[in-house]
């Protein structure tokens, strides 16, 4: 058998194996085979959320009712984190540091000035059971260890001073809190992570991976550290901490502080649970059932033997199945192996036109560009006039701020919609503003997902222009439109997706024990430079 044949989609091929030979078999779905391999549905939904974003009630910017408004246009759960203290803060007698110490004790001082109270009030008025579940946390920097979040169980949980961040974990012993690392690959001794202080269990079952800061997988690859905090460096990375023997999940969240959480492209974590209920999220979260993605929710349903992500399973006959649904084109998905790959499969380089004359596809409709300083108000509606909206998926950014810069003035966050979504059409109502640089967007989005035919049309009518193209002619590629005319605000169709571009399925085995404990985790890149991470998987001898 060839190795590509066990590819579930058109296009894709199967490179990068382990030089070993631990591949030992690999067969097509559906085959006798396969259903031998292939792992019994799980019963779990993942559900998104983003744990660590600031907005105004301490140092940020956006109101924090409307924080939560954004949340809940996009997210499953979410915490509004306010910056809480500093043991360690640095720089008493440093001229160069009196601004950045300034707007961090006067923002501890606002928080315990009566804003943490409102805080949890509106945290408990938001949260509502099966529909969208809120949870009080809070932030505490430190030098020495790096910076942490605390995330509670309990919707009035106190705020608990401490010394330090190992003072911290001692007072939180006995509740129910999580305390996460988070931009861990800063420079050690100044806020990056000391894996020397990590503590394996359900204090710390998962670190943060990803956010605005960047990514810290590694030392190498996309997202490096670009804030004035420093650059990125080994010491602190994810695959550090797993060389080391640590066990933990990887999560995102966006750290963003202009008051909205899950912006787009800016962190998001999934959690694995039966429900939408504090205890199953809660529980989720706990067990390390948790992935990471920078901003399109992509799936990743990760097994090995009857083992899932987050979890350690005994067995040196490793059954593996992989799994993914993406938002668009998969460049490739890895199978990464004690900090090597074992397998890459490769999307394909164009997206395959399906034969036939119906299409199961998904289009990223996009707003934004211009040059001015103005915000855009995008009011419209996107309808197809054959075929259906199978769902849409928003894909809406905030203001891009990571951290308080001199000079910059309060703002009010504007919240985006959906207002109304149909069968064959959505209204929307976004805001959008030039992109701040060539590489950082601002643009708004969504994302459709159709069944349609290939002569049906799919019109944006926004802000009394309307424009329209055929599904066939966005198969073969993306179409834009100036609103006004050259260097005015534009609507960008991007190219459909089909099906088979953004869905594989994929299985192999692997006898080969490399340690006492080997880890396995997926992460998954596509076209657009959006990513996800499982959790690792743990194999013992």
């Amino acid at each position: 058998m060839d190795r590509r044949d066990f590819i579930k989609t058109s296009g894709w091929s199967l490179v990068g194996l382990a030089a070993s030979g631990s591949l030992l078999k690999a067969c097509a779905p559906g085959t006798k085979e396969a259903k031998k391999i292939m792992p019994s549905p799980t019963g779990l939904k993942m559900y998104w959320g983003d744990l660590h974003n600031h907005c105004n009630i301490t140092y940020g910017h956006g109101d924090m009712r409307d924080a939560f408004e954004a949340a809940k246009t996009q997210l499953d759960f979410v915490s509004v984190t306010p910056h809480a203290m500093w043991p360690d803060i640095p720089g008493e007698n440093d001229p160069r540091l009196e601004w950045v110490i300034a707007y961090h004790t006067d923002a501890f001082k606002r928080l315990r000035s009566g804003n943490y109270q409102k805080y949890v009030r509106m945290t408990n008025e938001y949260n509502k059971e099966g529909e969208f579940l809120t949870f009080v946390g809070y932030e505490a920097h430190s030098m020495e260890h790096g910076d942490h979040v605390a995330l509670n169980y309990d919707l009035d949980a106190p705020l608990v001073e401490c010394t330090s961040i190992e003072d911290w974990k001692q007072k939180a012993r006995g509740h129910k809190v999580f305390i996460t690392p988070h931009h861990m690959g800063y420079q050690t001794g100044y806020r990056g992570y000391n894996w020397k202080f990590f503590t394996e269990g359900d204090q710390t079952p998962f670190v943060e991976m990803y956010s605005r800061h960047g990514l810290a997988e590694s030392d190498q690859g996309d997202y490096p550290y670009l804030h004035d905090m420093g650059p990125r460096q080994w010491e602190g990375t994810v695959q550090y901490g797993l060389s080391l023997g640590h066990k933990f999940g990887l999560i995102g969240s966006t750290d963003q502080h202009s008051g909205y959480p899950g912006s787009y492209g800016d962190g998001r974590v999934g959690v694995l649970a039966p429900s939408l209920t504090r205890d199953a999220i809660w529980e989720g979260l706990r067990t390390r059932h948790v992935c990471c993605a920078t901003g399109d929710k992509i799936n990743i349903d990760f097994r090995i033997n009857d083992a899932m992500m987050g979890d350690v399973v005994r067995g040196g006959h490793r059954r593996i199945y992989v799994n993914v649904t993406g938002d668009s084109c998969i460049d490739y998905v890895d199978i990464i192996k004690n900090g090597r790959l074992l397998a890459r499969m490769n999307g394909p380089y164009t997206p395959v036109i399906p034969d036939g004359d119906m299409v199961h596809c998904k289009v990223k409709v996009e707003f934004g560009w211009n040059r001015e300083e103005r915000y855009v108000e995008w009011n419209g509606r996107l309808s197809v006039n054959k075929g259906r909206i199978l769902s849409v998926t928003p894909c809406f950014r905030g203001a891009a701020f990571t951290s308080p810069q001199p000079g910059e003035s309060e703002f009010h966050t504007r919240v985006n919609r959906i207002l109304s979504v149909s069968d064959n059409a959505t209204e929307l109502k976004m805001f959008s503003t030039k992109n701040p640089n060539t590489l950082t967007p601002a643009t708004q989005a969504v994302t459709l997902e159709l069944e349609v035919p290939k002569d049906a049309v799919l019109t944006a009518d926004f802000n009394g222009k309307e424009f329209s193209h055929s599904i066939a002619e966005l198969l073969e590629g993306s179409r834009s439109h100036f609103m006004i005319g050259w260097l005015s605000e534009a609507i960008l169709f991007n190219r459909a997706m089909p099906e088979s571009c953004y869905t594989i399925e994929h299985y192999m085995e692997d006898k080969e024990q490399e340690k006492d404990t080997d880890y396995y985790y997926v992460r998954v890149r596509q076209r657009d430079q959006q990513w996800a991470w499982s959790s690792p998987i743990w194999v013992t001898a």
